[in-house]
């Protein structure tokens, strides 16, 4: 599988990484999972020539990254690069942010938080350090860390040795020049499919300029381009108030995935595959982070690494997701 660099580091990622939100179980995230096939998935990721896994503690109240640590004992640490994250919290006060059941979510990015959640993460994990620590969702008032601040303690993190790279997700341009001004930024990730595509206009261009990975996350529209939901799916969990679950707007995108079916003839593939292929053709400084429960959804996933789609192709997937938004 090929690989990229990561940002400004000597580290090198496969253009394809496991996301472990729904792995972690948990109401909200789709419910439990089986363990043992969890855990096969992600230790089935390096046979497969993916090297990234991606969890944090907002998932399930760390249980994702639990579960990644128990996976991890069985694998060659030094070959996969672990990313988790920041700014979420269930124990201490910040800003407001989702509620799951009974227990209110917060985002905070004070320099005391980040030195807690650090520790945290690495006892889930069970791991001396990561790979990349990311910033979950950026800090807003009333609990407002500046951005200078919180790089502060994540280039304190760094030099101590535990963490090698720092990331940021659900990020604007500007607050990618303000990380900058302070540090290395090497990568970046935000919401990106063909049917939402929002962020060519204005995390592409800065990823460019300052040579940013730009990694894509809900490839799949949590689920909805798997092509296998039936035209009464009803939503559930997250789901339920995204644009695209929508009844109108899931029967259009439908629509659209049926008009992908001799695309999926000529290339041999299936609907998600094609969906996958679709982002790693808008460029190669992009890398996919998609989730997989089983060995089966990994091994699908994988094979859009193998598709070269062509700017025709790519151009017409392009256009038929543009009238279905109309």
């Amino acid at each position: 599988m090929d690989k990229i660099k990561l940002g400004s580091t000597d580290l090198q990622v496969s253009r394809m990484g496991l996301g472990t939100w729904s792995i972690g179980g948990g109401p909200a995230w789709g419910g439990d999972k089986n363990l043992q096939d969890c855990i096969d998935t992600i230790q089935g990721i390096l046979p497969l020539g993916i090297n990234l896994v991606d969890t944090a503690p907002g998932y399930n109240f760390g249980a994702s990254e639990r579960i990644v640590g128990e996976a991890l004992k069985g694998m060659n640490r030094e070959e996969v690069i672990v990313i988790t994250k920041c700014g979420i919290v269930w124990d201490k006060k910040g800003s407001l942010f989702n509620k799951v059941g009974d227990t209110q979510l917060y985002k905070n990015l004070s320099k005391e938080s980040i030195r807690e959640e650090i520790e945290q993460s690495l006892e889930r994990l069970q791991l001396d350090y990561v790979d990349v620590y990311m910033t979950h969702w950026q800090s807003v008032e009333p609990y407002f860390t500046p951005i200078s601040e919180t790089m502060e303690v994540l280039n304190e993190l760094k030099a101590a040795g535990k963490i090698k790279a720092i990331g940021a997700a659900n990020i604007s341009p500007d607050q990618i020049r303000e990380y900058m001004k302070y540090g290395e930024l090497d990568i970046v990730q935000g919401k990106y499919s063909v049917l939402d595509r929002a962020i060519e206009e204005d995390l592409f261009p800065v990823c460019q300029e300052y040579g940013i990975t730009l990694q894509a996350y809900s490839p799949l529209e949590q689920g909805l381009l798997s092509g296998t939901f039936p035209r009464d799916y009803k939503p559930i969990g997250a789901q339920c108030n995204k644009k695209w679950f929508q009844p109108d707007k899931m029967q259009k995108a439908m629509d659209m995935m049926d008009a992908w079916k001799p695309l999926c003839e000529k290339y041999n593939c299936t609907i998600p595959t094609l969906a996958l292929a679709w982002i790693l053709a808008q460029g190669d400084f992009i890398t996919i982070l998609n989730g997989a429960n089983t060995v089966p959804q990994l091994e699908e996933n994988a094979k859009a690494l193998n598709i070269s789609l062509s700017k025709a192709d790519a151009d017409l997937m392009r256009d038929l997701a543009i009238a279905a938004d109309k």
